[in-house]
């Protein structure tokens, strides 16, 4: 595999100390960090990206009768306390 050779400008200071410090807690050289960094950015990285969502809940709702009675009694205006 044919290799290039880059100088990057102008890298934000939140961008140098986000990868001076992974580097660092990885035990990295920082040219090593920021390639990891671009290449999972343009999703291209080695490992498999793991998602923080909520996917895995997806089709898992029950209707509960008690739990849609509180949700509605959430929508009830006092007007005492609307003025």
């Amino acid at each position: 595999m044919q290799m290039a050779q880059y100088t990057i400008r102008k890298v934000p200071a939140s961008v140098d100390r986000m990868l001076r410090e992974r580097a660092r807690t990885e035990g990295k050289s920082l040219n090593e960090a920021a390639i990891e960094a671009l290449q999972a950015g343009l999703g291209l990285s080695e490992e498999p990206v793991e998602f923080d969502d909520l996917d895995d809940l997806i089709g898992t709702w029950q209707h509960d009768p008690d739990t849609d009675q509180a949700l509605a009694d959430q929508d009830v205006v006092d007007p005492e306390l609307w003025r």
